[in-house]
Protein backbone atom coordinates (compact mmCIF):
# COMPACT_ATOMS: atom_id res chain seq x y z
CA UNK A 1 0.00 0.00 0.00
CA UNK A 2 1.55 3.19 -0.99
CA UNK A 3 -0.96 5.75 1.29
CA UNK A 4 -1.34 5.24 4.79
CA UNK A 5 -3.95 8.04 5.27
CA UNK A 6 -6.69 8.31 3.27
CA UNK A 7 -9.81 11.44 3.24
CA UNK A 8 -12.88 10.00 3.63
CA UNK A 9 -16.23 11.55 2.14
CA UNK A 10 -19.19 12.08 3.37
CA UNK A 11 -20.66 9.22 1.42
CA UNK A 12 -18.73 6.75 3.23
CA UNK A 13 -19.90 8.35 6.72
CA UNK A 14 -22.74 7.44 5.85
CA UNK A 15 -23.18 4.60 5.07
CA UNK A 16 -21.18 3.54 7.91
CA UNK A 17 -23.81 5.02 9.97
CA UNK A 18 -26.48 3.63 8.15
CA UNK A 19 -25.86 0.11 8.21
CA UNK A 20 -26.48 -2.70 10.87
CA UNK A 21 -23.60 -5.03 9.84
CA UNK A 22 -20.24 -2.62 9.92
CA UNK A 23 -17.84 -5.03 8.68
CA UNK A 24 -19.71 -4.94 5.33
CA UNK A 25 -18.66 -0.86 5.32
CA UNK A 26 -15.66 0.27 3.15
CA UNK A 27 -15.06 2.34 6.46
CA UNK A 28 -14.54 -0.63 8.27
CA UNK A 29 -12.66 -2.21 5.29
CA UNK A 30 -10.13 0.64 4.63
CA UNK A 31 -9.29 0.72 8.78
CA UNK A 32 -8.70 -3.17 8.43
CA UNK A 33 -6.41 -2.42 5.47
CA UNK A 34 -4.31 -0.07 7.82
CA UNK A 35 -5.23 3.55 6.59
CA UNK A 36 -5.36 6.52 8.79
CA UNK A 37 -8.62 8.14 8.11
CA UNK A 38 -8.94 11.81 7.20
CA UNK A 39 -12.00 13.78 6.22
CA UNK A 40 -12.12 17.56 5.16
CA UNK A 41 -14.22 20.42 6.96
CA UNK A 42 -16.59 20.32 4.32
CA UNK A 43 -17.09 16.24 4.32
CA UNK A 44 -17.66 17.17 8.64
CA UNK A 45 -20.52 19.66 8.04
CA UNK A 46 -22.15 17.43 5.58
CA UNK A 47 -21.98 14.74 7.95
CA UNK A 48 -23.16 16.96 11.11
CA UNK A 49 -25.90 18.81 9.40
CA UNK A 50 -27.61 15.25 8.97
CA UNK A 51 -26.96 13.79 11.79
CA UNK A 52 -29.13 13.04 14.90
CA UNK A 53 -27.13 10.98 17.17
CA UNK A 54 -24.44 13.10 18.64
CA UNK A 55 -23.27 10.13 20.60
CA UNK A 56 -22.09 8.22 17.64
CA UNK A 57 -20.64 11.15 15.85
CA UNK A 58 -18.62 11.96 18.85
CA UNK A 59 -17.05 8.40 18.63
CA UNK A 60 -16.97 7.84 14.90
CA UNK A 61 -15.05 11.16 14.75
CA UNK A 62 -12.94 11.41 17.80
CA UNK A 63 -9.51 9.77 15.95
CA UNK A 64 -10.25 11.50 12.65
CA UNK A 65 -8.40 14.38 12.05
CA UNK A 66 -10.52 16.90 10.42
CA UNK A 67 -8.76 19.38 8.03
CA UNK A 68 -9.75 22.97 7.67
CA UNK A 69 -10.03 24.45 4.29
CA UNK A 70 -7.56 26.72 3.32
CA UNK A 71 -6.40 29.14 0.82
CA UNK A 72 -3.83 26.46 -1.35
CA UNK A 73 -7.32 24.53 -1.53
CA UNK A 74 -9.40 27.23 -2.67
CA UNK A 75 -6.70 27.84 -5.54
CA UNK A 76 -7.14 23.97 -6.54
CA UNK A 77 -10.85 24.33 -6.25
CA UNK A 78 -11.22 26.93 -8.47
CA UNK A 79 -9.04 25.03 -11.36
CA UNK A 80 -11.22 21.94 -10.68
CA UNK A 81 -14.13 24.20 -11.64
CA UNK A 82 -12.98 25.90 -14.48
CA UNK A 83 -12.45 22.47 -15.74
CA UNK A 84 -15.38 21.30 -15.48
CA UNK A 85 -17.36 23.93 -16.31
CA UNK A 86 -15.38 24.09 -19.53
CA UNK A 87 -15.83 20.48 -20.10
CA UNK A 88 -19.57 21.31 -19.41
CA UNK A 89 -19.22 18.50 -16.42
CA UNK A 90 -19.89 20.21 -13.52
CA UNK A 91 -21.11 18.64 -9.96
CA UNK A 92 -21.95 19.73 -6.84
CA UNK A 93 -19.15 22.16 -5.70
CA UNK A 94 -19.28 20.76 -2.16
CA UNK A 95 -17.56 18.02 -4.21
CA UNK A 96 -15.16 20.25 -5.55
CA UNK A 97 -14.28 21.92 -2.58
CA UNK A 98 -13.56 18.15 -1.06
CA UNK A 99 -11.42 17.16 -4.19
CA UNK A 100 -9.54 19.99 -3.56
CA UNK A 101 -8.43 19.08 -0.40
CA UNK A 102 -7.20 15.80 -1.23
CA UNK A 103 -5.44 16.43 -4.43
CA UNK A 104 -3.67 19.46 -2.47
CA UNK A 105 -2.41 17.61 0.12
CA UNK A 106 -1.52 14.44 -2.05
CA UNK A 107 -4.11 12.11 0.04
CA UNK A 108 -6.11 9.40 -1.80
CA UNK A 109 -9.93 9.78 -1.79
CA UNK A 110 -12.18 7.47 -0.42
CA UNK A 111 -15.99 7.97 -1.88
CA UNK A 112 -19.45 5.90 -3.08
CA UNK A 113 -20.06 8.76 -5.30
CA UNK A 114 -17.69 7.41 -7.71
CA UNK A 115 -19.63 9.25 -10.17
CA UNK A 116 -18.84 12.48 -9.67
CA UNK A 117 -15.46 12.30 -8.38
CA UNK A 118 -14.46 10.23 -11.18
CA UNK A 119 -15.03 13.51 -13.42
CA UNK A 120 -11.66 15.37 -11.63
CA UNK A 121 -8.40 14.76 -13.31
CA UNK A 122 -5.64 14.28 -10.81
CA UNK A 123 -8.14 13.05 -8.22
CA UNK A 124 -6.78 9.22 -7.12
CA UNK A 125 -9.69 7.38 -5.73
CA UNK A 126 -9.20 4.26 -3.18
CA UNK A 127 -10.83 1.45 -4.73
CA UNK A 128 -11.99 -1.41 -1.72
Amino acid sequence: MEYTRVLIDTSVFIDYFRKENKLNTKLYILRKMGYEFVTSSICYFEYMAGSKNREFDKKLFENIKVIAFDKEQAIVASEIFKNLKKNNKLIEFRDILIASTSISLNIPLSTLNKKHFDRIDGLEIVEV
